[in-house]
């Protein structure tokens, strides 16, 4: 079975970003980039699949020379090998949706995963434009796959906002994991070592023929407002004063 993971590299959520002076983008000196958190759950959903049922996993992005460092954490993981779609330009999520689409009718995968979202730009869009393109089946948010014993079935149990819904897809099929799906192993020493050698195929993303003009332009970036830190009141008479005539909401 050949498993198609799509990662995104996202700068590490844990560091404090700041936006350039003139809105453009954000400052990345000094930023770590990590796959993104979703996209690694992904990686990892591949991985016990591949271990439960045989077959290979692949691990894709689209993005400059440095994204190779992000395939490479997943090639640690234990993938086996990996494509770099080079595009050095910012693309949006149709543009990622239709060179991953190539990327998928080359590889011909049984399975594509990808993470819910990403935590940067939190569009929640790239696999349900993929699977458009292709025309196949699609269960997003997923928090459980189980695979039919015949590899062509496919029953997910996704998060929504009523519950848990279950619902069966035929193979092949795209499917976006949800936080709860699983949680990533830590690469090994001696699968870092590996991943230095496993195969790392570059595509320039203008062999692809796909027309990649952005129907989305980010204008500008601004921090959010800086919160402002609560008061006190001396009593009950004080608070309900406030309410009703500074905060207008009694």
């Amino acid at each position: 079975m050949k498993i198609l993971v799509s990662i995104k590299p996202v700068p590490n959520p844990d560091e404090k970003v700041k936006i350039k002076a003139d809105g453009s983008g954000i400052v990345s000196e000094n930023i770590k980039v990590i796959v993104n958190p979703f996209c690694e759950i992904a990686v990892e959903e591949g991985l016990r699949i591949r271990e439960k049922h045989g077959g290979e996993v692949v691990v894709v992005t689209v993005g400059g020379e440095e994204s190779e460092q992000q395939l490479r954490a997943a090639l640690a993981m234990g993938a086996d090998r990996a494509i770099l779609v080079k595009a050095e330009t910012v693309l949006d999520s149709l543009a990622i949706g239709k060179l991953l689409s190539k990327v998928v009718g080359t590889e011909k995968p049984d399975l594509v995963l990808l993470g819910k979202q990403s935590v940067d730009d939190d569009n929640t869009q790239v696999g349900q434009i993929l699977s458009a393109i292709l025309g196949w089946p699609q269960a997003t948010f997923a928090s459980k796959i189980e695979l039919s014993a015949d590899l062509t079935k496919a029953t997910v149990t996704r998060e929504v906002d009523g519950g848990l819904e279950m619902i069966e897809v035929a193979l092949p099929a795209v499917v976006t994991a949800d936080l709860r799906l699983n949680e990533p192993r830590y690469a090994s020493l001696p699968g870092i070592m590996k991943a230095k050698k496993k195969e790392v195929r570059v595509v320039a993303a203008a062999s692809l023929d796909v027309d990649v003009t952005p129907r989305v332009k980010i204008l500008s970036y601004a921090a959010p407002k800086q919160r402002v830190g609560g008061g006190r009141v001396a009593d009950v008479l004080e608070l309900v004063s406030k309410l009703r005539n500074e905060a207008k909401v009694i």
